[in-house]
């Protein structure tokens, strides 16, 4: 495994917000392609899409679903994705509604300029998802790629410190979180969204840089929150939190071999070292 050397070189990561909108296929399609290719022109080695980006989030019926969810990495959106990091030459995750046989899932595919490298099916469905989508049943791997190993999670997936630690351990480097956050209960006028407290305590209790890509706008009467924020190994934003409602690009630098010097707390401490698995596993 080559991944040392890997860690050694600084990237360029993206984060794109944007409102997709529930059924329109080709728009979400062009506004996806239009906003990597300038997330490219910036820079970016790596851009993150939110959740369900190709398809929108909030679906009325099981056959809307069938209607827009595709193969990975065979279906249309994919295949978009693939193409366009082939000819940017960058790694993209994104958020689509997948179909496999008769089933269907909240999905995220991780590309590379080579193809297709993995995907993941979100474990924790929240709320209406419970109605259309299966449960994740492809784990939480960890992709090895040609820029360190990167680890996906989606949305509510953030809400279990589980899912954080257990990409840790397995030596995720990364975590991409395609995500459509709402409003939590009791959010009332708390300037900072629960969701970013969370990936902000996850990334600093793990070590490891989260990368977390919202929509905007409201869908169906459903609200989004926006606030899209690539958080450092150390628990701090370094790009973000984004805007509420605005469509945005966030930019940061980050080096994947800052992750074993984060973990190292103090000079006796390390956050994943000091787990006492002989009491809790």
């Amino acid at each position: 495994m080559t991944t040392h050397a890997k860690a050694t070189a600084d990237l360029r990561l993206a984060c794109i917000q944007f409102q997709p909108a529930i059924g329109r296929l080709d728009d979400n399609l062009k506004a996806m392609e239009r906003l990597i290719r300038q997330a490219a022109g910036l820079g970016a080695s790596v851009a993150v899409l939110p959740e369900l980006a190709d398809s929108g989030y909030v679906f009325d019926s099981q056959d809307e679903l069938a209607a827009l969810a595709a193969p990975i990495p065979d279906g249309r959106s994919a295949m978009l994705l693939c193409s366009l990091a082939n000819e940017l030459n960058l790694h993209i995750v994104s958020g689509l509604a997948e179909c496999d046989s008769d089933q269907f899932f909240n999905a995220a595919m991780l590309c590379g300029p080579s193809g297709p490298i993995g995907t993941y099916r979100k474990l924790h469905l929240w709320n209406r998802e419970k109605l259309y989508f299966q449960p994740g049943n492809l784990g939480l791997p960890v992709f090895d790629t040609a820029i360190g190993r990167i680890g996906v999670a989606i949305c509510y997936d953030g809400w279990f410190p589980e899912t954080y630690r257990q990409l840790a351990l397995k030596g995720a480097e990364l975590v991409c979180v395609p995500t459509n956050w709402v409003p939590m209960p009791a959010q009332g006028h708390h300037p900072e969204p629960m969701a970013n407290i969370l990936h902000k305590a996850a990334a600093h209790s793990n070590g490891i840089y989260i990368a977390c890509a919202d929509r905007v706008g409201t869908e169906r009467g459903q609200p989004f929150v926006g606030r899209s924020l690539i958080v450092g190994p150390t628990g701090w934003p370094i790009a973000g939190p984004a805007s509420e409602a605005g469509e945005e690009i966030l930019i940061a630098t980050i080096n994947l071999g800052d992750v074993a010097k984060a973990r190292a707390l103090s000079e006796r401490n390390d956050a994943i070292g000091d787990r006492r698995s002989d009491v809790y596993g």
